[in-house]
């Protein structure tokens, strides 16, 4: 698989995305009575790296395109922390920030922001109480869970995650102690990682059975640096390791990420954005075997806005999706699109 970078990235600069997208030809919203929840978007109201801001306009603009969005999840980025006080409390401001957006969600034409999960260290153990309940009363009712990202390559092409997190995250004493106070709140973990490390979040369902766990972007398979002419090797390890988490009956998976241009991008040789076509070529096959791995009640559609935005505009994402799921009963593509994440995130 090629990369599509609208800009060289590498050099720091930024982009905009909207202009990118709008200046290619583009689709019509497939299907568009079909009922949306975005499982997964992200908000800043400062560019971050090379994306630029990405606030709540920008969020309407692309969920005001066609498709039927009914509601979204907003899921931790590492926004609007606070520059003061404790330093484990500091991820709160990011609840802060995104709560009053969904107020003016709420007030305004568009779909709500109904969830939002934020970050929390649960190395902490059993003192992350404390931030949990921080987060609970800044939420307004929204907040569902936390995301501590355990994505590690060990490949500069890659990079680590932004929290730094060490080899064997999830596996740590302290870590799993953090995530049984998660459960026992009634929150849910978002897991990121790599495909080789699927097994380090089997390990955690075992050891927390109670903790509902959702398995973020596909479960992560890496298409850049050394993986990038390893895509046999990369998909059949991620198979594996997805069969094997579905045997985990407190895992969810989200189907998404494949904009992502460290999974690997469809590439355009006039560096226009795929058309939906193109992603279900690439991508078909690996998501109907996840959805047919752990049943359509455990898989959720996500847009994760706007990093998958790098290659691939709203519009024509969602139309992949559509196309990807044509075979399945209308009950299995309403729990695909919607179902499940509002049983998930209970919305």
């Amino acid at each position: 698989m090629g990369l599509a970078w609208p800009v060289r990235h590498d050099q720091g600069e930024t982009y905009d995305m909207a202009s990118w997208h709008g200046g290619h030809q583009t689709e019509e919203a497939l299907e568009p009575e079909l009922e949306i929840v975005d499982a997964h978007h992200h908000l800043w109201p400062v560019p971050i790296s090379h994306w630029g801001a990405y606030d709540l306009a920008d969020l309407r603009r692309d969920t005001g395109t066609g498709h039927n969005i009914a509601a979204t999840v907003f899921i931790d980025c590492g926004a609007e922390y606070r520059t003061d006080g404790p330093e484990a409390l500091q991820p709160v401001g990011e609840t802060e920030f995104v709560a009053g957006r969904a107020d003016e969600s709420d007030r305004t034409p568009g779909p709500p922001i109904a969830a939002i999960v934020s970050h929390a260290d649960l190395t902490l153990g059993a003192a992350v109480a404390e931030v949990l309940e921080a987060h609970v009363a800044a939420a307004g009712g929204r907040f569902r869970g936390i995301r501590h990202s355990g994505a590690r390559a060990d490949d500069i092409t890659v990079g680590l995650s932004r929290t730094g997190p060490p080899a064997g995250l999830y596996g740590q004493d302290g870590f799993r102690a953090g995530a049984r106070v998660l459960a026992s709140m009634g929150l849910s973990f978002e897991a990121w990682q790599y495909q080789h490390q699927l097994d380090d979040v089997a390990g955690l369902a075992d050891a927390v059975p109670e903790l509902t766990i959702v398995v973020n972007h596909l479960g992560g398979p890496l298409g850049v640096g050394k993986w990038a002419p390893q895509r046999a090797e990369v998909l059949s390890t991620l198979r594996q390791g997805l069969a094997t988490l579905a045997g985990r009956p407190n895992v969810v998976l989200k189907l998404g990420g494949i904009g992502m241009t460290r999974l690997g991008a469809v590439e355009n040789a006039d560096g226009s954005p795929p058309r939906s076509d193109q992603l279900v070529a690439e991508w078909g096959d690996l998501l109907r075997f996840a959805i047919d791995t752990f049943g359509p009640d455990r898989c959720l559609f996500e847009s994760n806005y706007p990093v998958d935005g790098e290659t691939t505009p709203y519009v024509v994402l969602w139309n992949a999706f559509k196309k990807v799921s044509a075979g399945y009963t209308p009950d299995e593509r309403a729990a695909l699109f919607a179902g499940t994440s509002r049983r998930v995130y209970r919305l």
